[in-house]
């Protein structure tokens, strides 16, 4: 039988973020893709133009309607929008036991635009961490999360196991932001650190870097892999979309999937 993913996510017209590369990265795993939408955005490689909340009943109905019929493996979140649909989709979890969940803490588009209610950070913190498997932030989304600045591998290691006491069962903390010569993400898992290194890439091309990392663990764990493997399968994934990246657009062009 088929492995499975869902991805609960907003749309993203250009095609570099959003359900749309959690698809294509679904499938580029060999596992097979379903979705449920959260909210769409009129966005392309220059930025946002404009985001459309779709109603939280009709989020809860689309995902309903995925787990009654083809169920899934392992699930993953990305932008929510806002407290209710957060609420929303956190009580779905709860009712369909969907147990591998990777939580992506989308908050700001590539471009800058907000795709999270400042009201629903504590939302996302309160309702949805404490269900999820492994979250996923970046060092800007971690920074908003817990307050502070985070300027070195030593501070990635204590934000770590703070957001490790909000419930999620693991936590990859992605250091890209930091101003190094390479890229440093570390996964903690409540006992261990493990370090994943990449060479720094000097690229614009990085639209959907976030969302294609977290649907790619998702496709390993939907898989049976282990944690670690399925990130480490997902940061060579990443890399060398970014190596490969096709240079479209006249923006922040979309990597390779």
């Amino acid at each position: 039988m088929s492995p499975k993913a869902l991805t609960i996510a907003g749309s993203d017209s250009g095609g570099g973020a959003g359900i749309q590369v959690d698809l294509k990265t679904f499938f580029r795993f060999g596992v097979y893709g379903t979705s449920a939408l959260t909210l769409v955005t009129a966005q392309n490689t220059l930025g946002v133009q404009e985001v459309h909340l779709l109603p939280p009943e009709l989020v809860a109905r689309q995902i309903a309607s995925v787990m009654e019929d083809l169920g899934a493996d392992a699930a993953k979140t990305g932008a929510l929008g806002s407290a209710e649909i957060v609420e929303v989709v956190a009580h779905m979890v709860r009712k369909y036991r969907i147990s591998s969940l990777v939580v992506d803490p989308v908050m700001v588009s590539t471009s800058g635009w907000p795709l999270l209610a400042p009201e629903a950070i504590e939302a996302l913190k309160a309702r949805l961490f404490p269900l999820a498997y492994l979250v996923t932030p970046n060092l800007p989304e971690a920074e908003v999360l817990l307050g502070g600045r985070i300027e070195s591998e030593k501070d990635m290691e204590v934000t770590a196991r703070e957001l490790h006491t909000l419930g999620p069962r693991a936590v990859l903390l992605k250091g890209g932001h930091l101003a190094r010569g390479e890229a440093v993400d570390l996964l903690f898992d409540g006992r261990t650190f493990y370090r994943f290194s990449t060479p720094r890439l000097e690229t614009i091309h990085t639209h959907g870097t976030g969302c294609s990392l977290s649907a790619a663990i998702t496709a390993g764990l939907a898989l049976g892999k282990q944690l670690p493997e399925a990130v480490s399968a997902a940061k060579r994934f990443l890399q060398r979309a970014l190596e490969t990246a096709p240079g479209l657009g006249r923006g922040s062009g979309p990597i390779n999937h």
